[in-house]
C-alpha cells in the first residue's frame, strides 16, 4: 500500500457528518458517514441542536471511517473542517455551550424597536434601506437571544459559528477561517475581517469584538490537535488543523471553480449557483459575495433557500410508494424517482413551478411563496416531481444571468455537485434548461475535497492552489443539452417563468397581509 500522506477532512453538513480521507491526487481513499438529526424544534419555526451532539457524531463518523479501511492513522498529515453555514453557538468563559446552537434553518425573528440611532439611521432612511436593515436585525440570532434569554447573553463570552466551535474543540484555540464566516455577524464581506468599530453592524447587534474568534485565511494553520481531540478522531495528537471554509465555498473549490467563467451549482439542502471572482461583486444589490475557499477571493452566489429540500419534501409527502418498492427490491429509492422524471416529457406538459417554498430577503422578497401553475387532468405525481426539478433549474438559471450581468463575465462552464447531482435525470434536465453541458465532478464529496485542497496547500503537499486544484479535481460525467428540449425550455423560461414572480408578487403580499404568513 502507498505511504503517501493523506488529509482527514471533516464535513459537518445539515443532514450528516462525514469523515473523509483524501490523497494528494484528490482520490477519496476512505469514508465514514454518520447521519444526524438536523435540528429539534421546541416551538414552531425554531431549529436548534446541541453543540455536543455535533462533536459526538464527528467522533462516530471517524470511528466508522477507521472501521471501513485498513489505512493506518499514521499516514494523516493534517486535519481540516468544513461545516454548514450560519449556525451560531454561545460559549461561556470556559468555552462550554450555554444553550443549543441556533441552526441556519431557524425562522424566529428578533424584535426591532425603531431605527438604528445616530447617523446610520438617518443614512438608511435617505437611501430607503430601512426595511432591509430591519430584516437584518430581525434575523440576527444574537438579538433574539439578548432579548429573550438575557441571562444566557450576559454569560456569553464567545459567540461563534459551528466551524469555530469545532475548531475550538479540536485545537483548544478560538480561531476560525475567514472562509467560514457566513451569517449574521459583524463581518466585512468586502475586506474579509471583522468590521471596523464605526460600522453599523456593531450598533445593530449586541456582539462585541472580544466575543469573536481570531480569523485566519483558508490554508493557514488554526492550531494543533489536543490529546483529547486526537483520541476522539482516532489519530495522533499534535497534528496541524488547517483552515478550510464553509461547505458551499469548499464545494466550489472541490469542483474546480477558480474563475468567474465557471459556475458551480450545488444541488443540496440549499440550492446555489456560484462563481469565484477576484472582485467584490454583489449578485443582487446589497447581497454580498461570501468568502471563497480560495484566499482573498469572493464567492458570488445566488441561493434558493429550500433547494433540494423540496425533493426530500416531495419524497416524504408523495413518494411512499417508491420508498416501499425500493425497500422490497433492495435498491436506492432515487433510482425509482429518476424513473418518474424520465416518464414525463420536458416541460412537464405545461406544469410550471416557482420554488420559493421559503421567502427570500430581496429577490425574492420576504413575501414570496411557492407556486405551481398549469394543472390539468393529465398531470400526476410524476409531473409534479419533474416540475420541482425544472423550477429549481429555472431559478438557478435566473441566478446565472444575474451573476453574468453584475460581473460582466459570461459563464461558459457548468459544474454541478451536491446530493441532487447524483441523479442523471436532474443532470440532463439541468443541461437542457441552461443550454450548456452539465459537468459532474469526479467525486460526490466535493465539499470535503475542497477542504482537503485547502489543507494540502497549507501542509505544503502542493505548492499553491492552482497546482492543487489541477491535481486533485477533474470532471466525471458530462451531460450534453438536447437541442429540442433546450428550445422548449428557452421559451418556457423566458415567456413564462420570468413573468411568474412579478405577476404573483402582489398576490403573495396580499396573502401575507391577510394571514400573517410568512412573518
Amino acid at each position: 500500500m502507498s505511504s503517501d500522506p493523506l488529509v482527514l477532512a471533516i464535513d459537518n453538513g445539515t443532514q450528516s457528518v462525514r469523515a473523509l480521507l483524501f490523497d494528494t491526487r484528490g482520490n477519496l481513499v476512505a469514508k465514514g458517514k454518520q447521519e444526524i438529526q438536523p435540528y429539534f424544534s421546541e416551538h414552531p419555526g425554531w431549529a436548534e441542536q446541541h453543540p455536543e451532539y455535533f462533536w459526538k457524531n464527528l467522533g462516530t463518523a471517524c470511528s466508522r471511517l477507521w472501521a471501513s479501511t485498513d489505512v493506518t492513522p499514521d499516514r494523516i498529515a493534517g486535519v481540516t473542517v468544513t461545516t454548514q453555514r450560519g449556525t451560531v453557538i454561545n460559549l461561556d468563559k470556559h468555552g462550554n455551550p450555554l444553550r443549543p446552537a441556533i441552526i441556519w434553518l431557524d425562522q424566529r425573528h428578533a424584535r426591532v424597536d425603531g431605527p438604528i440611532k445616530g447617523p446610520w439611521g438617518w443614512l438608511f432612511k435617505v437611501a430607503r434601506l430601512e426595511d432591509t436593515i430591519k430584516r437584518f436585525r430581525e434575523k440576527t440570532q444574537a438579538n433574539w437571544i439578548a432579548q429573550n434569554q438575557p441571562e444566557i447573553w450576559r454569560k456569553t463570552r464567545h459567540f461563534v459559528l459551528l466551524s469555530g466551535y469545532l475548531n475550538y474543540r479540536l485545537t483548544g484555540q478560538l480561531r476560525d477561517s475567514i472562509g467560514s464566516q457566513v451569517g449574521y455577524l459583524p463581518f466585512s464581506y468586502k475586506r474579509h475581517r471583522w468590521e471596523n468599530k464605526r460600522d453599523f453592524k456593531w450598533k445593530a447587534m449586541p456582539v462585541k469584538k472580544s466575543m469573536l474568534p481570531e480569523l485566519v485565511s483558508p490554508g493557514a494553520t488554526l492550531g494543533h490537535l489536543t490529546p483529547e481531540a486526537a483520541s476522539h478522531l482516532g489519530v495522533r495528537k499534535g497534528l496541524p488543523v488547517i483552515a478550510a471554509a464553509s461547505d458551499k465555498a469548499c464545494e466550489i473549490l472541490g469542483s474546480g471553480g477558480l474563475t468567474p467563467e465557471t459556475a458551480c451549482m450545488s444541488y443540496g439542502t440549499t440550492a446555489t449557483i456560484n462563481t469565484t471572482n477576484k472582485r467584490y461583486v454583489e449578485p443582487i444589490r446589497l447581497m454580498p459575495p461570501y468568502p471563497s475557499a480560495l484566499p482573498g477571493r469572493y464567492s458570488t452566489e445566488v441561493m434558493i433557500y429550500r433547494g433540494f429540500w423540496m425533493v426530500s419534501w416531495f419524497k416524504r409527502e408523495f413518494g411512499l410508494r417508491e420508498q416501499k418498492i425500493a425497500d422490497e427490491r433492495g435498491i436506492a429509492p432515487e433510482e425509482l424517482f429518476d424513473e418518474l422524471v424520465k416518464d414525463v416529457p420536458a416541460g412537464s406538459m405545461g406544469l410550471m413551478l416557482q420554488p420559493y417554498w421559503s421567502p427570500g430577503v430581496r429577490q425574492p422578497g420576504p413575501e414570496a411563496k411557492g407556486s405551481i401553475i398549469g394543472f390539468g387532468d393529465v398531470h400526476t405525481r410524476s409531473h409534479i416531481y419533474r416540475a420541482i426539478l425544472e423550477g429549481l433549474a429555472y431559478a438557478l438559471r435566473e441566478g446565472k444571468e444575474k451573476i453574468e450581468k453584475r460581473s460582466g463575465t459570461k459563464i461558459t462552464r457548468l459544474r454541478v455537485a451536491g446530493g441532487g447531482s447524483q441523479s442523471d435525470a436532474a443532470m440532463q434536465l439541468t443541461a437542457d434548461v441552461f443550454g450548456l453541458p452539465a459537468e459532474r465532478p469526479h467525486t460526490y464529496e466535493t465539499s470535503g475535497l475542497g477542504a482537503a485542497i485547502d489543507a494540502a496547500v497549507g501542509l505544503g503537499l502542493h505548492p499553491d492552489f492552482e497546482t492543487a486544484v489541477a491535481a486533485m479535481t477533474r470532471v466525471g460525467d458530462v451531460f450534453q443539452p438536447d437541442p429540442d428540449a433546450s428550445a422548449l425550455y428557452e421559451r418556457l423560461y423566458s415567456e413564462v417563468y420570468l413573468r411568474m414572480y412579478p405577476q404573483l408578487q402582489p398576490l403573495y403580499q396580499k396573502i401575507r397581509d391577510i394571514t400573517g404568513y410568512p412573518e
